[in-house]
C-alpha cells in the first residue's frame, strides 16, 4: 500500500497552494493508495478528515508537521497543539503518552549544504555535526526521500538514518499540485485506520519508494 506521509494544504498550512480536494484528487490520479495530512503546527478536526475521505472514497490519515527548535517532526497520534511543542523532547513525551510515532522530516535542512561539502572530509564533518542533534534519538523513523529535496540532500538523509539504524520513509512534502507523486512509503499490509498506520510505523513494516515523477537517489 502506497501512502504519502507528508503533505500540506491551504489554509491550515499558509505556505501551501493546494486545497484538500485538489490534493486528494491528484493523489488518486497518480496512483497513491492513501495520504496523510500533516500541515504545519495545525491539526485537523477528526470529523473533517472523515468527511474529506468519504467525499473522495480515499484513505486519509491525520498528522502534523511540528516545528521545533531541533528540527521539523512529522507526528501521528496527537490531536492538538500545546504550548511547549517548540521543543522536540516535549513533543516526544506527548507522542509517547498518546501511543503515537515521530518521523524526522527533511533532516538535511540546516544541516547539509552541498556547496560547502566539495570533498569527503567536509562531507563527513557535516554528517558528524548533523548526527549530534538529539532529535534522532527521539524518532521512530527518518524521512529519507523528500520530494522537495535534491538528490544529494536525500542521500544525506539516508546516511543520517543509517547512522542511527532508523527506518526511512518517503513522502512528497507537497505544497503544489506538481509535487504530488514523487516519493511515498510502501507498507506491507493494508492500512485502514490511523491506529494501524501508527502500529505499522512502529513495527518498521514499510520502505520508502520513488514514484514515476520523482528524482531517484
Amino acid at each position: 500500500m502506497l501512502i504519502d506521509l507528508h503533505t500540506h494544504t491551504y489554509p491550515t498550512s499558509d505556505d501551501s497552494f493546494l486545497s484538500p480536494d485538489q490534493l486528494v484528487a491528484e493523489a488518486k490520479r497518480v496512483g497513491l493508495d492513501g495520504i496523510c495530512l500533516t500541515d504545519h503546527d495545525g491539526f485537523w478536526k477528526p470529523e473533517e478528515v472523515v468527511a474529506l475521505g468519504q467525499r473522495h472514497n480515499f484513505p486519509i490519515f491525520p498528522g502534523c508537521e511540528v516545528t521545533t527548535e531541533e528540527g521539523h517532526l512529522i507526528v501521528f497520534g496527537l490531536d492538538r497543539y500545546i504550548f511547549g511543542m517548540h521543543r522536540a523532547a516535549f513533543v516526544k513525551r506527548l507522542v509517547d503518552q498518546a501511543g503515537g510515532v515521530v518521523v524526522v522530516a527533511h533532516p538535511y535542512r540546516r544541516r547539509f549544504r552541498e556547496k560547502d561539502a566539495p570533498d569527503q572530509d567536509s562531507y563527513s564533518t557535516m554528517l558528524e555535526q548533523a548526527c549530534q542533534s538529539e532529535v534522532f534519538s527521539l524518532a521512530n523513523a527518518v524521512e529519507v526521500m523528500n520530494g522537495r529535496g535534491s538528490t544529494a540532500e536525500n542521500a544525506f538523509a539516508h546516511e543520517v538514518a543509517n547512522r542511527f539504524n532508523l527506518k526511512g520513509t518517503g513522502a512528497s512534502d507537497a505544497h503544489k499540485l506538481k509535487e504530488i507523486g514523487t516519493f511515498a512509503t510502501e507498507f506491507d499490509s493494508p492500512i485502514t485506520s490511523l491506529h494501524q498506520l501508527i502500529n505499522e510505523l512502529k513495527a518498521g513494516n514499510f520502505r520508502p519508494v520513488a514514484l514515476s515523477k520523482s528524482r531517484s537517489i
